[in-house]
């Protein structure tokens, strides 16, 4: 049977010079993960250096199962290592990925090598350094459930309808790595279960119907799962409650959970929350939630949690909504960058519309060790990190990709840059659960004009003098 453990205890730290190596044993102080070792002198939060953590553990290798190494989030430039082998890197600080450490792992005594680089400049707000997120050692079978492998988007089957006497669709897709197996022989089981823990609606789904996936959405996945395929299924909700912002009613939210069975044997588990929600962008008259127009009065919303530094703590995020919530605030735009996936817990479980962004720069840096570096080959791997992991979340509803990017109003390059985002984005949210958008200072531009042209819903920053003026003359934009 898989299963999935929090992997943050018994983590060691060292912080060297950049490029240089580590000393050994001695060198090494016990940490707790999350972790973030940039705020612990708050007098020299410009240091530079090379973050490295160790974590020694035992395990019992079974030739049958995977082991997979999971981060939400390390920043920045890390380099994983399995027994003193290198086995991996990621650039980007806040998108999450993993790895398949099944061949580096040995029956007993293993070691995890985590290396962290920062170097200043690298942001334009206080980025923190380490990995100061959670960690997870996910452990299934050969033949499993892809990693955010999972995509529900919930539809009424009469737009028509009202919310008392409603039938929604729920179309679910749940891509699996069969590694030699044969698909006849496995069968899905899906529940949809509400608040209260009783199951609405139920379905036995035979894998022996599939569909292949592409091999261009593979190909940006951290490991190989060539050959996996996606099952697909159809199940109802009547009158199901629907999720909504906190200020216009209830958050009301489903666990979707799918069992995969091995002739009539449960192998997997996994669980993913999603909801019942109509949204609606128009021009003219602004932004629709289940039929009812409604005003977003949000906030810019970065990820540091203050003198918590960029460790993640449920119970301070969740004081900060708290504290937001008071003020009157129902959106949130994570500003500039991936959030902690439990702040989309959060905001699903409370009630907050989610402007999900990516990136505050693109190719054209801001600061000299920022991400511009690494975006050209890197960009779509995060995509596809980013949009997988978030798109059930019923909160998000609009997918930023980019936050006042100097492209966009630079040359026209920014024009192709925006084509192949948006093009990312829909490659793994083709049904669109949220939409893509661009906020920019730089509107005033012809050549962001023509990337909000392509775009059609756009962020205007520090720009409200221009609303009139480009509303009258773009009819088919959504300005906000």
């Amino acid at each position: 049977m898989a299963k999935k453990e929090l992997f943050t205890q018994g983590w060691e730290f060292q912080l060297v010079p950049v490029g240089e190596a580590v000393v050994e044993e001695q060198g090494f102080v016990p940490v707790d993960i999350p972790h973030d070792w940039q705020i612990y002198d708050s007098t020299n939060l410009y240091q530079d250096g090379d973050g490295w953590y160790q974590k020694k553990f035992h395990i019992k290798k079974e030739e049958e199962l995977l082991y997979y190494l999971y981060f939400e989030g390390v920043y920045m430039d890390s380099r994983v290592f399995v027994n003193g082998e290198f086995w991996g890197e990621w650039k980007y600080g806040y998108s999450s990925f993993y790895f398949d450490i099944t061949n580096g792992l040995v029956d007993g005594e293993n070691i995890i090598h985590v290396r962290t680089r920062l170097q200043h400049p690298n942001s334009r707000w206080y980025s923190g350094a380490g990995i100061y997120r959670n960690v997870w050692l996910k452990i299934m079978p050969k033949v499993h459930i892809l990693q955010d492998g999972i995509y529900i988007s919930c539809k009424k089957s009469d737009k028509d309808q009202k919310e008392e006497n409603s039938i929604w669709k729920v179309d679910i897709e749940t891509e699996i790595n069969f590694s030699g197996g044969n698909p006849e022989e496995y069968m899905l089981e899906i529940e949809l279960i509400n608040r209260e823990g009783k199951i609405e609606a139920k379905k036995e789904v035979s894998c022996g119907k599939y569909k292949k996936i592409s091999k261009k959405k593979l190909s940006l996945l951290p490991v190989n799962e060539a050959g996996a395929v996606s099952c697909h299924a159809n199940l109802t909700l009547e009158n199901p409650k629907l999720w909504n912002s906190w200020d216009i009613g209830q958050p009301e939210y489903y666990d979707c959970h799918i069992s995969l069975f091995y002739q009539n044997n449960k192998i997997e588990e996994e669980t993913t929350t999603f909801g019942c929600r109509t949204c609606e962008f128009l021009p003219e008259e602004g932004f629709f939630l289940n039929g009812r127009h409604i005003k977003l009065k949000g906030v810019c919303e970065h990820h540091d949690l203050g003198a918590l530094g960029a460790t993640f703590h449920p119970a301070a995020a969740k004081r900060k909504l708290e504290i937001l919530k008071s003020m009157g605030v129902n959106a949130i735009r994570t500003s500039h960058n991936m959030p902690a996936p439990e702040l989309l817990d959060l905001a699903d479980q409370m009630g907050f519309l989610v402007v999900d962004e990516a990136f505050d720069m693109w190719e054209r840096s801001k600061t000299k060790y920022d991400y511009a570096r690494f975006f050209p080959v890197w960009a779509k791997y995060d995509v596809a990190s980013w949009i997988r992991r978030d798109k059930n979340h019923p909160c998000v509803i609009m997918w930023s990709v980019g936050n006042e990017i100097y492209d966009t109003h630079a040359d026209k390059e920014g024009i192709r840059i925006i084509k192949e985002l948006i093009n990312q984005v829909l490659l793994h949210d083709k049904k669109q659960n949220a939409k893509p958008t661009i906020a920019s200072n730089y509107m005033a531009g012809e050549n962001a004009q023509a990337c909000a042209d392509i775009i059609k819903i756009a962020g205007y920053n520090y720009a409200e003098r221009l609303y009139q003026e480009h509303h009258k003359l773009h009819k088919d934009w959504v300005i906000y």
